[in-house]
């Protein structure tokens, strides 16, 4: 399956298009986050345990099923959240969820994130050197802040899918967000608002 990936990956770049406009790629991807197990327990498919892991290193991108303690106070929220973590607490972790903005703004940013990159081959040694700092003085960062979202670890439903960095487009252009009490044109109407302040 995930030689299949590559191979789709591969010709979405030959035909000069993104790869999650390519059904198969789609489909793939989505499988992939769909076997998670809500329980936290290892998946019986050999081929995803190697994408699975209990913990989180900043710089990488992950997917995982959330339920906020505060859920019934929130406006909204995403229940299987796709972020770039940027630090860490004993009770948690502050992450950049990039579902909280639309497909056209998704990508800006992460051609602003791609420029903090550890270096240029992408693959499973490549993550980002971020931090709220580094982000909140540049300009072209803008986008983030409708996107930073606080995570606490005993409110985490899964374990966490690391996404390869070769795939870091394909899962940004998903739709795997999970929005509960409102849908995606709130959502990132309310990021659009918050991107002006």
């Amino acid at each position: 399956m995930a030689m299949l990936f590559s191979d789709l990956l591969q010709k979405g770049a030959r035909k000069g298009h993104l790869p999650a406009k390519n059904k198969g790629s789609r489909d793939w991807f989505r499988g992939r986050a769909r076997r998670l197990q809500m329980n936290g327990s290892p998946l019986r498919n050999e081929e995803n345990k190697e994408m699975l892991t209990n913990n989180l290193e900043v710089g990488n991108m992950y997917m995982f099923y959330y339920d906020p303690k505060t859920k019934e106070s929130l406006p909204y929220y995403d229940t299987f959240p796709l972020i770039f973590p940027i630090d860490e607490t004993s009770k948690g972790f502050t992450g950049i969820n990039m579902h909280y903005l639309p497909p056209q703004l998704r990508a800006k940013l992460m051609d602003s994130l791609y420029t903090l990159a550890s270096d240029r081959r992408f693959d499973s040694n490549t993550r980002l050197n971020i931090s709220y700092n580094v982000l909140n003085k540049a300009a072209r960062y803008k986008y983030f802040r409708p996107c930073i979202k606080q995570y606490l670890k005993n409110h985490v439903k899964s374990r966490f899918l690391k996404v390869n960095p070769s795939e870091w487009d394909v899962a940004l252009f998903l739709k795997t967000e999970q929005f509960q009490k409102a849908g995606t044109g709130t959502v990132w109407a309310d990021s659009r608002k918050q991107m002006k302040k």
